[in-house]
């Protein structure tokens, strides 16, 4: 997989106006090649989410650039090219498990078969595929939404907090699933609190109060 990955570069971002400002990111700069696996660490109210927001094209910087493989990644709207974890999943609870998986891949007209028997085995996902979403736990459904995510093997992959809802045994199977997609040469992106995740990243940059502390 070719291409030069997500760039963030000085990016500073907020909300409201006036009194009720709050500056949330301030002059972020980092970046995730194809094939490398980027953790983002720090407290809850670091800014963690809102740096997921703009590399998946979510929002747009109010300073600064964010772009996926040399496009403005709000300019982007291919699951091939950036597909995203959200800290809600962002299932349709009318679909089934295996449904909500290949979404993705229905929508480009690709073959999912090969894929979604990939990843259900890897996430422990075998025995849900047919249920409908609803009927399944909220670590079962996060591990659908990573899943989904990585059906189309995507030039960046965007994942906030994709372990929190998992036990010890999961926590390994999506780090094993994230690290796997890296290797294939996805550049991955995840925000976690979770030290397992950051001890099989190839980089952890820390956040603190919407500042780069560390790479």
């Amino acid at each position: 997989m070719t291409g030069t990955g997500l760039s963030i570069q000085q990016v500073a971002h907020g909300y409201g106006a006036g009194a009720g400002r709050v500056e949330v990111l301030h002059d972020v700069s980092l970046a995730a090649a194809p094939g490398e696996l980027v953790a983002v660490a720090g407290p809850s109210g670091s800014g963690k989410s809102t740096l997921c927001h703009l590399a998946a094209g979510f929002e747009t910087p109010e300073r600064g650039t964010v772009t996926v493989d040399g496009r403005p990644a709000d300019a982007v709207a291919d699951w091939s090219v950036v597909a995203v974890v959200p800290q809600q999943h962002g299932l349709l609870a009318g679909l089934s498990v295996e449904d909500n998986i290949c979404l993705p891949a229905y929508r480009a007209g690709v073959d999912p078969v090969a894929a979604l028997a990939r990843l259900a085995e890897a996430l422990d996902l075998g025995a849900f595929t047919r249920r409908g979403v609803r009927e399944t736990s909220l670590g079962e459904q996060q591990r659908t939404a990573v899943a989904r995510a990585l059906v189309l093997a995507p030039r960046l992959a965007v994942l906030d907090e994709p372990t929190g809802h998992q036990d010890d045994d999961h926590v390994a199977q999506v780090a094993a699933v994230l690290v796997g997609a890296a290797h294939a040469g996805s550049a991955v992106l995840v925000a976690t609190h979770d030290s397992r995740v950051w001890e099989v990243a190839d980089r952890v940059v820390h956040l603190d109060e919407g500042r780069v502390t560390a790479l």
